[in-house]
């Protein structure tokens, strides 16, 4: 069985090749979402023309990308949008599509099948009321919903993501149920950003210690999902290193965790004027490299710092929690989109998972509150202030013991090679530890003893499996 379009080799980490694009072709949208980071609505002042956007194609294609994903805005308002589907898979490349759905109709889906599209998700951010307030358009709910039937209908594949609110975690055990039914395959959730209207509307920006609710809810989903066939898969922004890290992130396999972000490595983010920059969802400023009117992609990809962010990333970047954190040299704080827009600059990223865990544990929570408005142009962004306070939100002045758990790892230029650091998993407490650790630094277990306990009851379910197996045909006769 060939390997997934977007599963990353040693040799895609160490040679930095740009995997994944995703492209918002046109900023020109039907919806008028509050949440949304680049402000979409009309179409961007010179967005590239046809001739500009096929080359472009055939661009990524020399690069070694093999999946290009289009966004708007709402890409299907861009009069070529079909064209450049065409041209993606006629240069070998898969192309999927990302949209709100509001006027995609079957007639637009079997267009663009018939074009090469091979996958199709809707974005819906909550049941009726809560999308619909969200969207900016009544009935864009059931028009996403419809869409999402339509998408079945056509025979690809069909997937949901949502952008999880502060008004949507009550409501996503009824949404999965829903994608389930419409037959979607799979559901990406992600944090909303406090980027572009979203900074506008803060009150639906979830704050940090909410993760301890929402971490342990999504990790039931992702087991229910997976009983039904139906995967649930953590948006770039949603851990990290908690104990169900290997649930979401590897679906079960507990060798797979976050290792640092990946703009620049083996994605990129193209704007719908030709600006590149290492993710799509990041700030155009500070993070865009160029424009391919004015360089060549590979001239960007190669030779632009805007690009290269995460190569060359150390620990000595890293401030605040995160640059004394126990995951400082693997984790690298996370989402640079999440943190740049929240507090002005990557490096300290309060929606951690194992962050939330350890100041819970000293009856402690982190609060943000907001400081600077966001001035009003598309991926901008306000800015946000981290305020320490007791879990029932009373004031103090302590600080963390938790920033002083371990030693600061020390920084080190990274190398070329970008393969991450290898972690395992305490079979106490589920959470990753760096290999050769005889004492779990969060349950004070012996992983030694753990493992080989964990590995004895593997052994013993085993056997009991096939002993099951041996008097299922008795019974049945």
């Amino acid at each position: 069985m060939a390997a997934p379009t977007r599963y990353l080799s040693s040799r895609d980490r160490f040679s930095f090749v740009p995997v994944h694009a995703v492209w918002e072709i046109t900023l020109a949208c039907d919806l008028k979402c509050h949440h949304c980071g680049s402000r979409a609505g009309k179409r961007r002042s010179g967005e590239l023309t046809t001739d500009e956007a096929l080359d472009l194609v055939r661009q990524l294609a020399r690069m070694g990308t093999r999946e290009v994903t289009l966004i708007g805005g709402e890409a299907y308002l861009r009069r070529d949008w079909l064209q450049i589907i065409r041209e993606v898979r006629d240069q070998g490349m898969d192309c999927t599509m990302q949209s709100g759905g509001l006027n995609l109709t079957e007639a637009r889906i079997k267009d663009a099948v018939d074009a090469g599209l091979q996958a199709l998700g809707i974005s819906i951010d909550g049941l009726r009321d809560v999308h619909d307030r969200l969207r900016g358009v009544k009935g864009s709910f059931d028009a996403a919903l419809k869409a999402l039937y339509a998408i079945k209908k056509s025979g690809i594949t069909s997937s949901a993501n949502t952008q999880i609110t502060s008004l949507v975690i009550p409501q996503l055990r009824q949404l999965m149920n829903l994608f389930i039914d419409a037959g979607a395959r799979n559901w990406q959730v992600q944090l909303t950003v406090a980027m572009g209207r979203a900074a506008d509307n803060p009150e639906l920006l979830l704050q940090p210690y909410e993760l301890l609710e929402l971490m342990p809810l999504l990790a039931e989903l992702f087991e229910e999902g997976a009983d039904r066939g139906f995967l649930l898969q953590p948006g770039n922004n949603i851990g990290y290193f908690g104990p169900f890290e290997s649930v979401w992130r590897g679906s079960g396999d507990d060798r797979v965790h976050w290792t640092s972000c990946n703009a620049g490595q083996n994605t990129l983010g193209i704007e719908a004027d030709g600006t590149i920059k290492g993710c799509p969802s990041l700030p155009t400023s500070p993070y865009a490299g160029g424009n391919v009117r004015d360089l060549s992609l590979r001239d960007i990809w190669w030779n632009t710092d805007q690009l290269s962010i995460n190569r060359g990333r150390t620990n000595s970047e890293l401030w605040g929690f995160c640059g004394s954190c126990y995951y400082a040299d693997v984790c690298k704080a996370g989402c640079t989109w999440t943190t740049h827009s929240l507090l002005g600059k990557a490096g300290n990223n309060p929606y951690c998972h194992h962050r939330t865990l350890e100041l819970s544990k000293e009856g402690l929570r982190e609060r943000i509150v907001q400081v600077e408005k966001a001035p009003g142009t598309s991926f901008d962004h306000g800015r946000f202030e981290l305020i320490l306070e007791t879990v029932d939100g009373r004031a103090t002045d302590r600080l963390p013991v938790a920033n002083n758990l371990v030693q600061i790892t020390s920084a080190r230029k990274v190398t070329r090679s970008s393969v991450p650091a290898e972690l395992i998993l305490c079979r106490g407490c589920d959470r990753h530890v760096k290999i050769g650790t005889k004492t779990c630094p969060f349950c004070r277990g012996d992983i030694p003893s753990l493992a080989k306990l964990h590995d004895k009851r593997l052994r013993d379910a085993k056997r009991a499996y096939k002993r099951l197996l041996k008097l299922l045909p008795q019974a049945q006769s």
